[in-house]
């Protein structure tokens, strides 16, 4: 299987598809997010140790998360016309410093270094890695899209499991102890530097990729607003269980840290679960649909959610984040193909703007749940997948010139 594709340098190149680079990037993001996610999953125990007020919780989701955001599109713009294989490595090792960091943080001022140092990390990573991805697809861009994402979700959920059994128990200095995760990770992504670079090298010697738009400037441009809302329903929907949903059930059904951090884990599991299936369905069946079935198909789950039960929350939550993640690898395939050469520029924007406005959901909703309540809060959020609405606006597949 190959591809002759706008495969990320911004230059066009033949090749096998790549599977084991696919599946290294995965493992990458898999490690990564471990490491990311251990930061929301000790907020307990950091509020308790350090008395943070939730706006204070917040505000540490909202510098890693604004970190990230700010810094992902200026790097994939960069990496589109300046491909740096070798920041790969380098975006692992800003995660091991950030990590350190918040194990032996004396201050709220050096966690907040931490999540700084975290955030870089990522704006480097996610940009970079998705363009590999694609790049060894061989054309299933939806496949690639959602096993370089499954990575990031199986880790997100690995974290609270890991915060529950490992760094309750022993202590916040135990956080210490998965920097050798990033050491892991940065010798793998060291092998598929060497693998990137030589892409590009082959690239190099080929033409420039096509970059013209497969359909009207104006018609790309309502649509990207369309993805970008789609991003911000599901991004903030994801933001306030991911951040908020330990203290919903401590406060709400008297569960205990641990508890709460296993239930966390099932959501996330679930999540990563259905990130797997995103992107074949949509290569399948239309990103369009998924879409569709993913953000607008959950309202009705998501504004029940607050009037349930203990069982009743575990198994709606299980089956929001089944159904919610699927619309992440369609909502970037779709982006990247509506922009074609321009990969890095759009897997920073859409990872950016999924990271910002996480960041920036979570401290807003911090200050909703001191003066309102979380269980008000959750009320509230229940609305955000009715802007699902808009995927109408979104062309359908009669209207592409070149891809679909």
């Amino acid at each position: 299987m190959t591809i002759a594709a706008n495969t990320g340098p911004g230059l066009k190149t033949a090749q096998t598809a790549t599977y084991s680079v696919i599946l290294a990037v995965s493992l990458c993001h898999l490690l990564n997010d471990v490491m990311q996610s251990l930061l929301s999953a000790i907020y307990p125990m950091l509020k308790e140790e350090f008395a943070l007020d939730y706006w204070q919780i917040g505000m540490l989701t909202l510098v890693f998360q604004f970190t990230a955001s700010l810094l992902q599109p200026v790097v994939g713009i960069y990496t589109d016309r300046h491909p740096k294989p070798w920041s790969l490595p380098f975006a692992m090792a800003s995660t091991f410093c950030g990590l350190l960091l918040l194990a032996l943080a004396h201050s709220y001022v050096m966690m907040v270094m931490g999540a700084c140092m975290i955030g870089l990390g990522s704006s480097v990573f996610h940009p970079e890695s998705a363009r590999v991805a694609r790049m060894a697809s061989g054309g299933r861009y939806g496949m690639a899209q959602s096993v370089f994402q499954v990575g990031g979700n199986v880790g997100t959920a690995i974290g609270p499991l890991l915060a529950a059994f490992i760094v309750v128990p022993m202590g916040r200095g135990s956080v210490a102890w998965f920097s050798v995760l990033a050491l892991v990770a940065i010798l793998v992504l060291s092998w598929v530097s060497r693998w990137y670079a030589g892409i590009v090298r082959a690239a190099a010697r080929g033409q420039a990729a096509d970059r013209t738009l497969p359909l009207p400037r104006r018609r790309v441009a309502v649509a990207l607003v369309v993805l970008a809302f789609l991003m911000f329903s599901k991004a903030a929907y994801m933001a306030a269980l991911g951040n908020y949903y330990t203290f919903y059930l401590i406060e709400n059904f008297g569960l205990s840290t641990q508890q709460s951090q296993i239930m966390l884990f099932v959501f996330l599991a679930a999540a990563a679960v259905g990130t797997v299936f995103g992107g074949p369905f949509g290569d399948r069946l239309g990103h369009v649909t998924v879409m569709w079935v993913s953000i607008l198909g959950v309202l009705p789950l998501t504004l029940l959610l607050p009037h349930v039960g203990l069982v009743g929350t575990g198994v709606l939550t299980v089956l929001i984040g089944l159904v919610m993640a699927a619309s992440f690898p369609a909502i970037v395939v779709f982006a990247q193909n509506l922009l074609p050469g321009r990969i890095g520029m759009v897997s920073g924007v859409f990872y950016g703007l999924s990271f910002g406005m996480a960041g920036l959901t979570a401290a807003g909703l911090g200050v909703m749940g001191d003066h309102l309540g979380i269980v008000r809060v959750f009320e509230i959020c229940g609305w955000l997948p009715a802007l699902g609405l808009l995927t109408v606006f979104l062309p359908r597949r009669s209207e592409w010139v070149r891809v679909g």
